[in-house]
């Protein structure tokens, strides 16, 4: 609730003691733990290793760089300290840079209260207004973070440039007792960096050679990449030497965490009509995994979390515009919209050697292919391993029906009904889908989604052969496509 102390004098009376900022996170921070609240709400997968040295830091007073590769959440984290301010500051009113009535800084303050006293207006300011954010890009000015002399104010009131009067002061300044986050720090110039050194030690700044006691009182956040991992530029030594805290980020580490972060930010309309199985979701997150150790992507870039957010966004969609199509009420993503979805990778990684953008595309459809083989080993037996004797292969009889001659074409246009009669041909399909996929659910729609997706992981093990068109999918046998001669090959080079 917002205060209603509109003077000096009536904030005296009321009892308010100021703070500086990192004791006020500091306390506010505390009183959370006490409570055991959650702390940084969607922030997931960093309880055990992140949160902590963050929540460290900042009990230390600490200013704090965050160090991780695109897409850990650094700025989403950084955003959320402004939840630890407390709710309302006050401030002299009309003051640029948030002024402490009872500890002002600025020419303007003081002479304000000077005049004044206790019949001062104050203002109150809500917690959102006292975070900055800046990203740090190659044309960034120390006028733009710390300020400049303004020579048209030093004119009209007659002011030399060494005066306060005269100066326009920079975002970090009007950012006083709050949170200020400079994202990408290693793009801002060195010289630009430099500007920052007494900011982080003496809380002072200087402008145009003038130097300017201002005690500024704030939290100084940074997000970088790592310095080893960037060549667009790097953090000077004595910089990162005045940060106290820096801290590391990382990607989700198991599955579980994986989903929990796509479903928290995966923008998707109308989902309700849309059922993503279970090992779908797990699918999709694994693609993410299999590209941050693959050899055709370049590690030192990252695979961002958004990558997965994309994804599902995309498989979404391709079955939300068959429902459209077929005219079903719900329907169940499929495999086969993945095939529609690779914009989604294509546009998040890069790859170690670049080449034409059909590379980009071949890589995407490996990386889902590995992704499948992958997730298919924690469900069911390995379509490679050796059958010892005595026991039952149980993708024998699939890959012996394709051997036959017998072929299975499905599209992501295709009704459920038709969908799923042509995987339910296959013998002994829906009755190992059932086994180790679809367990759990008696829904069709998912159990023929399981039915391709052992098909699909079949085909990524050699056991059988897939010819991909737009939109569709065409398991044969092995041998089929051999005295083929290749035909989609050849189709698929012309």
């Amino acid at each position: 609730m917002k205060p209603t102390a509109t003077t000096l004098g009536q904030l005296k009376a009321s009892g308010y003691r100021p703070r500086s900022v990192k004791d006020e996170i500091r306390q506010n921070l505390i009183t959370k733990i006490q409570r055991h609240e959650q702390l940084f709400p969607g922030i997931i997968g960093f309880d055990e290793t992140v949160l902590p040295e963050l929540i460290n830091a900042l009990l230390a007073r600490h200013d704090i760089l965050l160090l991780g590769l695109r897409g850990q959440a650094k700025t989403r984290l950084a955003r959320q300290l402004v939840n630890l301010l407390d709710e309302y500051i006050p401030i002299v009113a009309g003051s640029e840079i948030n002024d402490d009535p009872f500890q002002p800084l600025s020419r303007y303050a003081r002479e304000r209260l000077a005049a004044d006293g206790d019949a001062t207006p104050i203002e109150w300011v809500h917690r959102s207004e006292r975070y900055g954010e800046k990203l740090a890009t190659p044309d960034v000015t120390v006028a733009d973070l710390i300020g400049d002399i303004d020579p048209i104010k030093a004119a009209v009131r007659r002011l030399s440039y060494s005066d306060e009067g005269a100066m326009h002061f920079g975002i970090i300044p009007r950012t006083n007792r709050g949170i200020f986050v400079i994202n990408e720090l290693p793009d801002l110039q060195p010289r630009i960096q430099v500007a920052l050194f007494n900011i982080l030690q003496e809380r002072d700044i200087q402008i145009r050679g003038f130097s300017v006691r201002l005690p500024l009182d704030v939290l100084m956040v940074f997000t970088a990449n790592p310095e080893d991992y960037t060549s667009r530029g790097r953090i000077v030594t004595p910089l990162k030497d005045r940060i106290e805290s820096q801290i590391l980020t990382h990607y989700p580490r198991t599955l579980d965490d994986a989903i929990a972060i796509t479903r928290e930010n995966a923008q998707i309309v109308h989902a309700e009509r849309v059922v993503v199985p279970r090992f779908v979701r797990e699918l999709i997150e694994m693609v993410g995994f299999v590209a941050r150790q693959s050899e055709y992507v370049d590690q030192s870039s990252g695979v961002s979390a958004r990558m997965t957010i994309a994804l599902m966004e995309l498989v979404v969609s391709n079955a939300e515009r068959r429902a459209i199509l077929t005219g079903e009420e719900t329907i169940a993503v499929r495999i086969l919209d993945l095939q529609r979805a690779l914009p989604a990778i294509t546009g998040k990684i890069e790859l170690v050697f670049e080449g034409e953008q059909e590379g980009m595309v071949k890589v995407a459809k490996a990386l889902v292919g590995r992704a499948v083989r992958e997730l298919l080993l924690r469900y069911a037996p390995d379509p490679l391993a050796k059958v010892r004797q005595g026991e039952r292969d149980v993708y024998a009889p699939i890959v012996a029906y394709f051997e036959q001659g017998n072929t299975v074409e499905i599209g992501d246009e295709q009704p459920l009904v038709e969908y799923y009669a042509r995987l339910a041909a296959v013998p002994a399909l829906e009755e190992l889908a059932a086994t180790y996929l679809a367990s759990d659910t008696d829904d069709r729609a998912v159990r023929a989604v399981a039915m391709e997706f052992i098909l699909e992981a079949l085909h990524n093990c050699s056991k059988i052969a897939k010819e991909e068109g737009t939109g569709t999918a065409h398991f044969t046998g092995m041998l089929g496509t051999l005295l083929r001669g290749g035909r989609f090959r050849e189709e698929e080079e012309e």
